[in-house]
Formats: structure tokens, sequence, C-alpha cells
């Protein structure tokens, strides 16, 4: 059976630290088909460039892995790099690896891709993985699955459990919703809306590491990430509106980040949006209630700081 072509979508700032090994990590895949590396340096400040030249030089040349390198003039930002990373890619299948991450399995890709070719119900698929880089890998945000089964977009409306370096999904769309841009986590959304074309694997052998307190979002204080969840769960909110118990989990958990905001950090911090999203989000039919919450609760700084 010819394998499909399969694409790797690969982002990388200030990554110079970890950028080979996440390379290395595509390039040791035995896999049957073609991969297509599309990896997206968003202007980065530090030597990554300068490492990922160095390998794209010693790179001989795998007759199944093509590396298409691109180094933006001008930095993007995380969620604009990550959504014209995904533009690119030409595979059938799609799998997601950050700079800073790396796959440790040489036969991944493989696994994913005979499942997803045999069981065209299921949209995609993702696995356990090891965190490293701190002292609470163990009890970062997300938590590591035991037992193998299936999952559907009702489980996933409940909370994210799926670390980005394991997943491999089916080119669903050719274009996602505009609103993507605007939000300040990717891979969450992106799990949604992936799920609501098929069920979700999860096998429960470990094949990559997510690194702990190295990226974006591992670096950034505790009361951004929540309310960066809060943001990202507004437009999801909007967008799963009409799906009654997906609706009410995200709403759940939605209560559940303000709560713990006003609870844990209230009168510590302000939080400023920047006017053009709220430009775009008012763009957006039968967004107004939201946004208006929005606004007054963190425009007008209902956590000042101290």
């Amino acid at each position: 059976m010819n394998q499909p072509l399969l694409s790797v979508v690969m982002i990388t700032y200030n990554h110079e630290d970890y950028i080979e090994e996440a390379i290395n990590g595509v390039l040791l895949q035995d896999y049957d088909g073609k991969i297509e590396l599309i990896l997206a340096n968003d202007n980065s400040p530090d030597n990554t460039d300068v490492i990922i030249q160095k390998v794209l030089q010693n790179h001989t040349g795998s007759q199944n892995i093509e590396i298409k390198y691109t180094k933006h003039q001008q930095n993007k930002g995380m969620m604009p790099n990550f959504l014209w990373a995904l533009q690119q890619a030409q595979g059938d299948y799609i799998a997601l690896c950050d700079g800073d991450d790396y796959w440790t399995d040489p036969l991944k890709i493989q696994k994913q891709v005979d499942f997803l070719e045999k069981n065209p119900e299921y949209s995609f698929t993702f696995h356990k993985v090891s965190g490293i880089g701190s002292e609470n890998a163990e009890n970062s945000i997300f938590k590591n699955i035991e037992e193998e089964k299936d999952y559907t977009l009702e489980n996933l409306s409940e909370g994210n459990f799926i670390h980005t370096p394991s997943v491999v999904f089916r080119k669903n769309v050719n274009k996602l919703p505009d609103w993507l841009s605007f939000c300040p986590i990717g891979d969450y959304p992106l799990h949604m809306i992936n799920s609501t074309f098929g069920k979700i694997k999860y096998f429960p052998e470990t094949m990559a590491v997510y690194r702990v307190g190295s990226g974006i979002w591992s670096t950034t204080n505790l009361v951004h990430q929540v309310l960066n969840i809060i943001y990202t769960l507004k437009f999801l909110l909007e967008y799963f509106k009409n799906n009654k118990v997906v609706y009410h989990n995200l709403k759940k958990q939605h209560d559940n980040h303000y709560n713990s905001i006003v609870k844990n950090f209230e009168a510590k911090r302000s939080l400023e949006l920047k006017t053009k999203d709220y430009r775009y989000l008012e763009s957006i039919t039968d967004f107004g209630s939201i946004l208006k919450i929005l606004k007054m609760k963190i425009l007008k700084k209902v956590f000042p700081s101290k």
C-alpha cells in the first residue's frame, strides 16, 4: 500500500538549545511514505537560524523527508506563525511538534498514520509523552492518560488533555476559522475543530517529549495563562453555541477559570488586550454580549495591581 504524504508542522522561536533535537526527531522517522517538514522560524533573535542552517547542511537528504524551511523577516507572533505553517502543509495527514519538543519513537508516524488509514471514522490520534525541563513537569497543566480508549468532541470540551507533539490528524479542512488568528492558544481550538470530524484515538505508548518551562506558554505567568484560557474559551463558546453538551462543558471550564482568577489573583495584576482584537470581535455576529463581558471584566481592570 502506498502511504500518503505526511506534513510535520514545526514552529520555532528562540529555540537555539532545542531545535536540533526537534528536527532530528523527525529525521529519525521510519515511515513508508513521504514526509515534508514545514519549519517556520518566527524571526528568532537568537541562534536558532544558525543551528537550523547547520542541520540543513548536514542533512544529506533522506529519500522520503523534505525540509521546507522559512525564516520570517518580521516577527508574526505565535498564532499567525502557526496558522501560516499549517497553510503550507500539503499532506493528507498533519503532525505537530513545536521547536522545543521532540519525538523519541522512530515508528511514531507509521503507527498513527496506519491507524487512521485503516479507521476512517477517526479524525486524529494522540499518545502519551514524557515531560522534562522543570521540577514541576509531572504536575504541568496537562496530564497523561493511562488507559487506552477512544475520545470524542464531548470529552475534549471538558478540558484539554492532549500534548501537542503527540498529535497526528487528517487534513479535515482547507481553511480554518478566521478567529483562530486572534486566539492566544492554538492547539486546543484546533483539536476541538478536528474532533467534529470523527473520533479521537489514544495510544498509551510514550513516543515524544514535551518540554516544560521553555516555550512561550510555559514562561507566561500563571495569571496570564488563566486569562488566555478564558479568552480562548470565549471564541469556542461562540463557535459551538449550537451544541448544547459541548457549550455546557466549555461554559463550565470558563466559569471555573474565571472563579479561580477572582479567588486567587484578584488585585494582583491587570490585563490590557490589543484593541485590534476587539475590533475583530465586534465584527462577529451575535458576539456582542460576550464582548461586553470581556471588556467589563478585563479592560476596565477588575484585577488592578496593588
